[in-house]
């Protein structure tokens, strides 16, 4: 009984202490600090800092150390780094606190540990620089390409997770029936993370590399991944999975990360914007290697961090490297990176070659999230053999071959050829998401999220949409309605239709679409290699100047046009084309197509006769053309029902060839049409890239000028890439013309060296736009009455639609990019062609543009 009145009376005051110490456990720890050399008092960095058993970091180039963690468990520090004593220092869980750390360096090596010497660091009398500009000079040798011939066998293993167990998610009644997919956990790869596996795809492959005639030829001897059938396209996941995870080469000058690119630590231009130290000298089967500390000069830059060994053996090769980079970069989405390699030596001439490469990187919306998409890529090789020939015919044919292996699909092949065995958890992927796919629930998921993204929602083998176009406006139909659709492969692997019908409450006159399509290879018509014919009616309205592309000027969002856009045509067209693609990229298009054309708003179509203005109703043209293009190493993010090209450092050359006739199908005029297009991404280093684009074309033969090159014009208040953002529709017309276009985009080089702007990762942008051109006599209504005269407007007949002089028409813009991780806003200036009527000399312009 008195233990019971003890208990009462004092039940309230231990209530009150379990709560405090409720709220103790569960809150955060935190220790910030610096790191220091004892006796020199030198920063260190790249000092490795951990709970003991739990997560950590690093320490950055000033010696600073944040590191947080909501587990009460952790009460201990530890303080790691070569050459120095291990320190362990204890904290208080739960608390915010202060650990400056002094290092005393340890006797244990049996070497000597060479020190950078105190003082403003510079090139100049330094070791490390001494010791890189070595490594820089031998790096030709150190590749692999200083081989004459290569051959080794390489297994890749690409996974997603997400990151951190969402317990939240598991408690929802929305996610109940998804349990089994969040509860394999993988709380082993990373400290303090756990992962949820989602996705997982593996590759073994036999390579052979020949240098003279160069020759890379890769045999895939087996291949498995998730898949999530038709609801989610596994080869669109794979390919741009691999442009974000590219193969990693640290003897070339810039190395390609989330497509975007970093200046290798051992570029030639490595000393001007790395630091370099060396901390350590160690042994390693008889060879001496030199560890050397390298960091960004500006951590914003796109650069890394982190710590190789190097060989002293004269080779002066790599022989481990981990990369990182700095939370201050400016990159996008990416809130951990990680690239580790490891080299093994040839034992036929004493160099390293890479054994195995591992890339770690996590995306998260928010820089402090607790939750995020963690990727990971691995590729490791075997049984290296250089200098030995293979036979003739490996090289021969193309650089990719899959071959046809009884059984290389099932688990015990996996077994016996994975160079390194899945995890438990891992392996579970696979059959999980088979089960996931299958249910009723997640289909519908993925049927909505398809509808945003996408705009397309899917019923069997039918998609309805494109939602962005169901409503728009403009001058000429005033309020504008659409519907349509397209079959999907699940219809039919052969026949495809796609259509579409449409309404304008002014111009009340109804718009549509019909196409159908053969696929000779049983592929989807938008998917590589395409093989199909394809027979098109449509009757719409277009802007002059404007392609006549499906879903295009009747988005939504490009209804709000600036200036006066009354000039335009109805389009009866039919067109009947066949395309191939085959080979190392190369397209073939051949065309026939029977367009007339209307003109309607402000637009007539008249010439003068003796003493009279002729109108003319419409221009019919009956037309055969063959369009060539030649696409080296494109990659495509490739989606069910549509694909889009990923620019790399490859140019593409696009030639179009048309013939018009006169007679044959109402065809009213005979000419002959040249157009040559290539375009250039050229990669700038620490400065970014430039997108470089030549045109030229001429056309032989008179024609009105609905039939001239009409220069591509952009009145919306978006910038357009392809377009002049300052020219008026059918401003200027040609018969032959040139141009060069140039965008750059310098990835925030500038402004990382802005200490308020740096903070923001804002990024530069500018162009310049220059168009030669002109139009020969026969061609130019001033000197010929036999064809049509330019549009004019007002009463006093002012022309609004020109030719080309000897001064090109020029505009260019600068800008910036990034604005909130989407935006990009340009100011573009108008420099030639000033005294025009009804332009804009100048304006602001706006795109969106996600990007790492």
């Amino acid at each position: 009984m008195k233990i019971e009145n003890w208990w009462i009376k004092r039940r309230g005051l231990f209530l009150f202490i379990l709560l405090i110490y409720t709220i103790t456990i569960s809150a955060q720890t935190s220790v910030k600090g610096f790191v220091k050399d004892a006796v020199t008092q030198e920063p260190l960095a790249f000092v490795s800092i951990y709970f003991q058993g739990g997560n950590g970091v690093t320490s950055n180039d000033d010696g600073s150390y944040s590191i947080q963690s909501n587990n009460s468990k952790y009460t201990t520090l530890v303080f790691s780094y070569a050459g120095y004593k291990k320190i362990l220092k204890k904290i208080i869980s739960g608390k915010e606190q202060i650990a400056n750390i002094d290092f005393e360096t340890t006797n244990s090596l049996s070497t000597v540990v060479i020190k950078t010497k105190r003082g403003k660091y510079r090139n100049k009398d330094n070791p490390a620089v001494e010791l890189i500009d070595k490594v820089i000079a031998n790096k030709e040798k150190n590749k692999i390409t200083a081989y004459d011939f290569v051959q080794y066998q390489q297994y890749e293993k690409l996974e997603l997770s997400l990151t951190n167990k969402p317990e939240k998610i598991m408690s929802n009644r929305l996610f109940k029936n998804y349990k089994f997919i969040l509860e394999n956990v993988d709380t082993t790869t990373l400290e303090g993370k756990a992962l949820v596996p989602v996705y997982l795809e593996e590759k073994l492959s036999q390579n052979y590399y020949r240098k003279n005639p160069l020759k890379n030829k890769s045999f895939i001897q087996a291949e498995k991944k998730v898949n999530y059938g038709d609801l989610l396209d596994e080869n669109g996941i794979t390919s741009y999975l691999k442009r974000l995870y590219a193969d990693i080469n640290i003897y070339d000058n810039n190395i390609v990360v989330l497509t975007s690119q970093f200046l290798s630590p051992i570029a030639d231009m490595a000393p001007t914007f790395y630091r370099f130290y060396i901390t350590d000298t160690v042994e390693n089967e008889g060879i001496k290697l030199i560890r050397l500390n390298f960091m960004p000069r500006n951590t914003t830059d796109l650069l890394f961090k982190g710590v190789m060994y190097v060989t002293l053996d004269g080779n002066y090769g790599v022989q481990k490297i981990n990369l990182s980079i700095s939370k201050k970069a400016n990159l996008n989405w990416a809130r951990e990176l990680k690239i580790n390699q490891d080299f093994e030596k040839n034992p036929a001439d004493g160099r390293y070659h890479v054994i195995k490469s591992t890339m770690i990187a996590e995306f998260s919306l928010r820089q402090n999230s607790s939750s995020g998409i963690l990727g990971e890529r691995t590729v490791s090789f075997k049984n290296f053999t250089a200098n030995k020939p293979a036979a003739d015919s490996i090289y021969s044919g193309s650089d990719e071959v899959r071959l046809s292996m009884p059984g290389n699909n099932t688990d015990s092949f996996w077994i016996a050829n994975r160079h390194q065995q899945l995890s438990n958890v891992e392996a579970k992927v696979y059959a999980n998401i088979d089960s996931l796919k299958n249910m009723k629930s997640f289909k519908n998921t993925l049927k909505i999220a398809t509808l945003l993204f996408s705009g397309y929602i899917k019923f069997g083998g039918f998609q309805l949409g494109n939602t962005n176009t169901f409503y728009s406006f403009n001058s000429l139909e005033g309020f504008r309605v659409k519907i349509g659709g397209r079959t999907t492969p699940d219809f039919s692997k052969h026949i495809y239709f796609e259509g579409y019908g449409g309404y304008g409450f002014k111009d009340e006159k109804y718009k549509y679409l019909l196409a159908g399509a053969y696929s000779f290879n049983g592929k989807s018509i938008y998917t590589y290699p395409l093989n199909y014919i394809k027979f098109t009616r449509q009757y719409e309205t277009a802007l002059p100047g404007q392609e006549l592309v499906f879903a295009a000027e009747d988005n939504f969002l490009l209804s709000f046009k600036r200036g006066k856009t009354g000039k335009w045509f109805y389009q009866d067209s039919y067109k009947l084309e066949y395309v191939h693609e085959f080979g190392k990229n190369f397209t073939y298009k051949f065309r026939y197509s029977n367009l007339k054309q209307t003109p309607a708003g402000s637009l007539v179509f008249e010439k003068n006769l003796p003493g009279r203005l002729d109108t003319i109703p419409d221009i019919t043209t009956s037309e055969i053309s063959a369009e060539l293009r030649w696409a080296p190493h494109e990659q495509f993010y490739q989606g069910n029902n549509f694909r889009a090209p990923i620019r790399n450092k490859f140019p593409i050359f696009t030639l179009l060839i048309q013939n018009g006739f006169k007679g044959f199908l109402n065809g009213q005029y005979k000419y002959q049409q040249l157009t040559l297009a290539i375009a250039k991404r050229c990669y700038l280093s620490q400065l970014g890239y430039a997108d470089v684009t030549l045109e030229a074309g001429h056309i032989f033969g008179q024609v009105p000028f609905p039939l001239l090159d009409i220069h591509r014009a952009n009145q919306s208040y978006a910038y357009q890439v392809n377009a002049y953002n300052l020219m008026n529709f059918m401003e200027f017309v040609s018969d032959h013309y040139a141009a060069v276009n140039t965008d750059f985009y310098f990835n925030g080089f500038f402004f990382n060296k802005i200490p308020l702007l740096k903070k923001l990762k804002l990024r530069e942008v500018a162009s310049f736009k220059i168009l030669y051109g002109g139009i020969r006599d026969e061609n130019n209504p001033s000197k010929n009455t036999g064809v049509y005269n330019f549009p004019k407007a007002g009463l006093l007949g002012v022309p609004t639609t020109y030719s080309l002089s000897k001064i090109p028409y020029m505009e260019a813009s600068v800008g910036i990019a990034n604005i909130f991780k989407i935006l990009r806003v340009d100011v573009v200036k108008r420099l030639t062609y000033l005294d025009h009527p009804d332009i804009s000399t100048w304006g602001i312009r706006t795109r969106v543009r996600v990007d790492f």
